[in-house]
């Protein structure tokens, strides 16, 4: 078992391939965009708005509750609000490069650790769920 407070050739390298994540310009842009939303406090509330939204309408569907049109409209209506906030929209797009890279990593480590070996890019196509997975 590796202890994260040991020194290892795997904690080593594993440290370096974060680094070199974090080296990425994607990564710094994602950063920066994120650090725009924590200080807007306007394009927090309306995430924050959007997100109770639809905790709520999401509760309902299941208790089996009919959502109102009314409370549809509304919820829509706070999505494009949020959407059109360049910050708010900022930020979303950085969770979801965060995510994206997240899946990634994990997907290609996973395959590795299950075949013992690296995967190839035609392990990779072959894994692929189909268009719009986020998997490729």
């Amino acid at each position: 078992m590796i202890r994260l407070t040991e020194e290892n050739p795997v904690l080593t390298k594993t440290r370096e391939f974060c680094q070199f994540i974090l080296d990425q310009p994607s990564m710094a842009q994602a950063r920066q965009q994120i650090d725009a939303f924590m200080r807007d406090e306007q394009a927090r509330a309306e995430y924050q708005s959007l997100v109770s939204k639809h905790q709520a309408l999401q509760h309902k569907q299941q208790m089996a509750m009919e959502l109102s049109d009314e409370e549809v409209a509304d919820f829509e209506a706070q999505r494009e609000k949020v959407i059109a906030n360049p910050v708010a929209r900022g930020f979303l797009d950085a969770q979801e490069s965060m995510h994206e890279l997240r899946h990634t990593v994990t997907k290609v480590l996973s395959m590795a650790l299950e075949s013992g070996r690296v995967p190839t890019e035609e392990d990779l196509q072959a894994a692929s769920c189909g268009h719009g997975c986020n998997c490729h």
